[in-house]
């Protein structure tokens, strides 16, 4: 069999098991607090693939949402439902790989953060092509693209996790085929780690 590219399932279980998720805010992304206050995101059935530690599981739950949880590592599954029932909420949490999983119902919406920057490149044909496939037609794609770019890129070396979502190749990967893409600029939210997302809303044609 095939050694797979980039990290691999027991290297995230760990990462959840010894507490070292650097990338954790330890609250939800204030993006997603913008979408929801701003009325942008309104309750609805709604998928969040690499979901993590489920900060923003709850707090979408909490909001009235239908929400489906994913994750690679049983560790962020475990962690994500104890956040649920420590908040008195509930959601479908689901160890699953999301380049696999198909759901029962298509999606409203899909919340995507942390999942497209941890999977290597060699997958994100694949897993957009998921997403698409999830949505029901004009579904919308909550999307953080990670700007971690690493200097070995300029010898062409792939660095990661997490690994840059360069703008151009985001524009490639969820073509404007299958999605409807808005006009730029976008907002540009900091990150612990140094590093910033650019936050884009698409529409599944």
């Amino acid at each position: 069999m095939p050694r797979m590219a980039g990290p691999t399932r027991q290297f995230w279980q760990e990462k959840f098991l010894q507490r070292t998720t650097p990338w954790d805010r330890g609250a939800p992304s204030p993006q997603l607090l913008s979408w929801l206050d701003g009325g942008t995101l309104t309750p609805c059935r709604i998928a969040v693939p690499g979901c993590g530690s489920g900060h923003e599981v709850v707090l979408l739950a909490q909001r009235g949402f239908e929400v489906v949880a994913l994750d690679y590592a049983s560790a962020a599954v475990d962690r994500t439902r104890a956040a649920l029932a420590s908040a008195g909420v509930t959601a479908q949490v689901l160890e699953a790989n999301v380049l696999d999983w198909q759901p029962d119902a298509p999606f409203d919406a899909i919340y995507e953060q942390t999942c497209l920057c941890a999977l290597h490149p060699d997958y994100w044909i694949n897993y957009a092509i998921a997403l698409h496939g999830w949505q029901k037609p004009g579904g919308r794609l909550f999307a953080l693209f990670m700007q971690g770019w690493r200097k070995g890129a300029a010898e062409g070396q792939v660095e990661g996790p997490p690994y840059h979502c360069d703008i151009n190749a985001m524009r490639a990967l969820f073509e404007a085929s299958r999605w409807n893409w808005p006009k730029p600029p976008y907002a540009r939210i900091d990150h612990p780690l140094g590093i910033a997302e650019l936050a884009v809303l698409l529409t599944r044609r």
